[in-house]
């Protein structure tokens, strides 16, 4: 099975810095194969055949304890799961000169709709949808000061979430695609 872990806070503002070549042989030496980084922040595409997701999170996150001595949350996607969010996001959404998007992987206790409810949406200017495992938002460049999204940063529920920006999101789809045609 093919899987992305999305690691929570590494290499953001000088803090929690994590060498992705070293990360990459802490994925293998916990047992993960075909093991694929995708730039710094903590984006790592493998395959593993026997372990839930659930022994994933754990055996990742307390092999990331034990080889950089860091506390760092992890969030598995199947390919699977990841191929059935990316349908639910417009195409046309992007992160460019014009609009920003980004995708916010939830943990599993706030991966549900009504987590939509917490944010301060201001629908005048925010785009904001719940797809299966995410929130993914979209707003014009010029109006992101104005967004109320930008509340969520220090609440209990952006503790419970990693975000990349949609062009990253569709580049790890792109790698871990890679990884299942070989």
């Amino acid at each position: 099975m093919i899987y992305v872990a999305l690691l929570r806070g590494i290499n953001v503002g000088g803090n929690n810095k994590v060498d992705m070549k070293q990360l990459k042989e802490s994925f293998e030496q916990a047992g993960m194969n075909n093991v694929v980084t995708y730039i710094n922040t903590g984006n790592v595409i493998f395959e593993q055949d026997g372990l839930s997701q659930h022994e994933l999170v754990h055996l990742l996150e307390q092999s990331i304890a034990n080889d950089f001595r860091l506390q760092i949350k992890v969030v598995i996607r199947s390919i699977e799961q990841y191929a059935a969010m990316m349908k639910d996001i417009p195409d046309h959404w992007t992160n460019d000169a014009f609009m920003k998007c980004d995708v916010m992987f939830l943990w599993e206790e706030v991966d549900h709709e009504a987590t939509l409810e917490q944010l301060t949406i201001k629908p005048e200017i925010d785009t904001v949808r719940y797809v299966k495992g995410a929130i993914v938002w979209s707003i014009a460049k010029e109006n992101v000061t104005k967004s109320g999204l930008s509340k969520i940063i220090g609440t209990e529920l952006y503790k419970k979430m990693t975000i990349r920006n949609i062009n990253t999101t569709r580049k790890i789809y792109e790698l871990m695609q890679q990884a299942a045609s070989k």
